[in-house]
């Protein structure tokens, strides 16, 4: 149930003003920046999980000091634009990402089978999402041994050292350019020869990419990104160039990938085989047929083309998502909860304890009440165009 907002602490987009005890005037009048903040924010991070817009004022000594971090130039230069416009005069305080502690290492790429993306710089903290093997990163800062990072798909959060190898940008030019191979099994293990019976170097999952060095027989030789070399079964991956080519999304593809899935934990900031929450659930379905969707339910709902918002589900295919939760009323906004994928027959497949196929016919024994009662609306994803839906055949992602 990964629709639901999140609270970052290190996202925390609070404006507050600072100003001497003999004053009683109005907040907004007291520091003129406050309203220009809020606008920049509305219009260029309005969604906290995927833009970095941490910035405050504080005045101090008759001087405003504009305060924080982000890693949106456009959004900083035109809050200062408008400042100056305004006439507003002004101290630029704002520590603008990559940080400098980086050192030029402001790309990275996910080194182990599943890396676990937190809230915040710790292992306690909320699991926000996860990232498999190859996955690239754009990074903004370090706190200790955590780094933030930026998936793909604008995601926001924490990665301990442990799940990444940092890159300049020149070296990350070169592992894009590399020749690669996608794992497809659901689970599976990378050997240090080119035999299963050989000791294992770790574990694999569905949708982990590698570098490919060459082809022994029954396995391809591969590459981490931290230089381990390995072996892995040729029947459970494909050469990566060789599987973009070979696919062609269709109802059918997208329910018998999800049907491998079944069963599945439940897991709450999953988007792996080892675990998923509903939304992680059909990200990872469009992932290994060549898509990449917005990360929670609250915004894949805002992807792709309206298809029933009745309960009539006449115009649903196989392929289409549903959303559930709470619709707006007049003291409160729409809070979308679950998600499933519609499977036909009346059925759709989701995660909710586990990755299982339930109905919206009354009938049915497999009815889910629960589901249809806070039922939205359906969204179709599948072959349409959508600035939020990254199709991996473009160059962008894992190649260029």
């Amino acid at each position: 149930m990964k629709g639901r907002k999140y609270i970052y602490t290190f996202l925390a987009f609070s404006i507050f003003i600072l100003t001497s005890c003999e004053s009683n005037v109005e907040k907004t009048k007291e520091n003129p920046l406050e309203d220009q903040i809020t606008l920049v924010k509305t219009e260029f991070a309005p969604d906290k999980r995927v833009a970095l817009f941490d910035v405050s004022s504080v005045e101090t000594d008759h001087q405003i000091i504009l305060k924080g971090t982000s890693n949106l130039p456009e959004a900083v230069n035109t809050l200062k634009e408008n400042l100056k416009k305004e006439e507003i005069s002004f101290i630029d305080s704002i520590q603008m990402y990559p940080d400098a502690i980086l050192d030029g290492k402001i790309k990275a790429v996910v080194k182990i089978s599943v890396a676990n993306l937190r809230s915040n710089p710790k292992h306690s903290a909320e699991l926000a999402t996860q990232a498999t093997l190859g996955t690239p990163l754009n990074v903004y800062t370090k706190k200790d041994n955590w780094y933030l990072i930026q998936t793909p798909d604008n995601y926001l959060a924490w990665v301990d050292s442990g799940g990444i190898e940092l890159m300049k940008e020149s070296d990350f030019a070169t592992w894009k350019l590399a020749d690669k191979i996608i794992f497809l099994g659901t689970y599976g293990e990378s050997f240090e020869k080119e035999s299963k019976f050989s000791p294992v170097v770790s574990d694999v999952v569905a949708g982990d990419i590698f570098e490919v060095l060459d082809e022994v027989g029954l396995f391809f030789k591969v590459k981490y990104p931290d230089g381990r070399i390995a072996y892995v079964e040729k029947n459970k991956a494909m050469n990566y160039n060789s599987w973009l080519a070979s696919l062609n999304p269709t109802q059918e593809s997208m329910v018998e990938t999800a049907k491998t899935l079944m069963g599945l934990p439940y897991l709450w900031g999953g988007t792996s085989s080892k675990g998923v929450d509903c939304s992680g659930f059909t990200k990872t379905i469009f992932f290994l047929n060549g898509m990449v969707i917005p990360r929670d339910a609250s915004q894949q709902i805002h992807t792709g083309k309206l298809i029933d918002d009745d309960k009539s589900f006449d115009n649903m295919e196989p392929g289409d998502l549903l959303f559930f939760g709470k619709p707006a009323t007049e003291t409160s906004k729409e809070r979308v909860i679950h998600v499933g994928m519609w499977i036909g027959n009346n059925e759709f497949i989701h995660s909710a304890g586990r990755v299982h196929i339930s109905s919206v016919d009354k009938n049915a024994a497999n009815y889910d009440a629960y589901n249809y009662n806070r039922y939205l609306r359906s969204k179709r994803l599948l072959n349409e165009e959508d600035a939020n839906i990254i199709n991996l055949k473009k160059p962008g992602v894992f190649r260029d």
